[in-house]
């Protein structure tokens, strides 16, 4: 759902000696060769920019970095239209084994999201999928809350448990994100002895959809919530860092199997991996690794060995 242009033109005079040397017919002659030379490439340059869609199913957690940073960024580098739909990853798998989305390309924030898509028991929409990036999960906060400036100062599960504070998360069910942020709660309640941290873990009445999730934050409607570095930066949220915790997601990108269209996909995969996907990622809260891992079936990490 993104696109974008940009020219530019110059004109020059040479002036000749009435009595040219075979010096100067010669720099005259390398000159004509290097101009129609460049005049070639540029053509062939312009031969290569493609039109057409590539449709890139997407973790919300990436909705701002994909629509206002890659998509343009892709469009301008290839001629390819990103079209994309964000949601919990998990949301977003099960929709593409029920048939509910068609997609080309699947973004996830966690490689167990992608495993539910591999072998014939889970239809085979992924063979083989690329770490390409991490980042940390943070809780952001509303700077107008009561709370903000004893967030500040003190560390965060001191004070997400104070009476009248209202926290966010996502569902764990649907999204990765959900699952460290109970992960957060629980485990800093045994390490840090904060027992009633656990009763936050498994409230209900704190779940809101990841594309919500901000939103909600930024209306005043909570004091905080959790949030990935690449959001957190998209959305300008002020933040803490989840100390004692030390999670992130794990950004992955697949080609989906029996993807409509392939040549594009492909095309999005090796802009998204190259040095300016890589710029961009590093310059919004993704710590791109480098070179991306490659999965299939036979080699599924653990949690533990990624950490997520």
């Amino acid at each position: 759902m993104t696109t974008h242009p940009s020219r530019v033109s110059s004109k020059g005079r040479v002036v000749c000696p009435s009595r040219p040397s075979a010096l100067i017919v010669s720099v005259g002659l390398l000159v004509s060769s290097l101009v129609i030379g460049s005049l070639a490439t540029g053509a062939g340059a312009s031969s290569q920019r493609h039109s057409g869609a590539v449709n890139v199913l997407y973790a919300g957690s990436l909705f701002d970095l994909m629509q206002q940073q890659i998509g343009p960024a892709f469009h301008k580098a290839t001629g390819y239209t990103l079209n994309g739909v964000s949601d919990g990853s998990s949301a977003l798998a099960n929709e593409i084994k029920g048939g509910t989305q068609v997609g080309d390309i699947f973004i996830s924030a966690s490689p167990s999201v992608d495993a539910s898509l591999m072998t014939s028991t889970n239809g085979n929409w992924v063979t083989t999928y690329r770490l390409f990036g991490r980042s940390a999960l943070e809780l952001g906060y509303n700077p107008s809350s009561s709370f903000a400036k004893s967030l500040r100062k003190l560390p965060w599960y001191d004070v997400i448990g104070r009476s009248g504070f209202r926290l966010g998360r996502t569902d764990p069910a649907t999204d990765p994100k959900g699952v460290l942020a109970v992960d957060a709660l629980t485990g800093v309640a045994l390490s840090y002895d904060v027992p009633h941290l656990a009763s936050l873990a498994s409230a209900t009445s704190n779940v809101f959809t990841e594309t919500s999730l901000v939103g909600e934050l930024q209306a005043g409607q909570l004091d905080a919530g959790f949030f990935y570095a690449v959001e957190a930066k998209a959305a300008h949220l002020m933040t803490v860092p989840l100390v004692g915790t030390g999670l992130y997601a794990d950004f992955t990108v697949a080609l989906l199997n029996r993807a409509p269209h392939r040549s594009a996909a492909q095309a999005f995969i090796s802009f998204l991996l190259g040095r300016q996907g890589r710029k961009i990622l590093s310059a919004n809260g993704i710590s791109p690794v480098v070179p991306a891992q490659t999965f299939n079936s036979s080699n599924i990490p653990s949690p533990t060995t990624l950490g997520s």
